[in-house]
């Protein structure tokens, strides 16, 4: 997938927990963890807002866009 997830990478950075950040935004530890590792194809505006205010952050802290060998071609 083109779309890579830096939440790990931010939450490391802020000294943040999962259980943490999954308290301040509202949404299920086992659901934050599953778009930590890149385990989901979709993420609603509204929680990527919470992700963002919680981490003080962007929305291109989190997320990344990287052309495939096909597009580059």
């Amino acid at each position: 997938m083109p779309i890579i997830l830096r939440l790990d990478r931010v939450m490391a950075d802020r000294k943040m927990s999962l259980k943490e950040l999954s308290e301040k935004v509202g949404v299920a530890n086992v659901n934050l963890s599953k778009l930590k590792n890149g385990h989901v194809s979709a993420i609603r505006f509204s929680t990527l807002e919470a992700i963002c205010e919680a981490l003080d952050c962007q929305p291109g802290d989190i997320l990344e866009y990287r052309k495939t060998e096909e597009e580059t071609s």
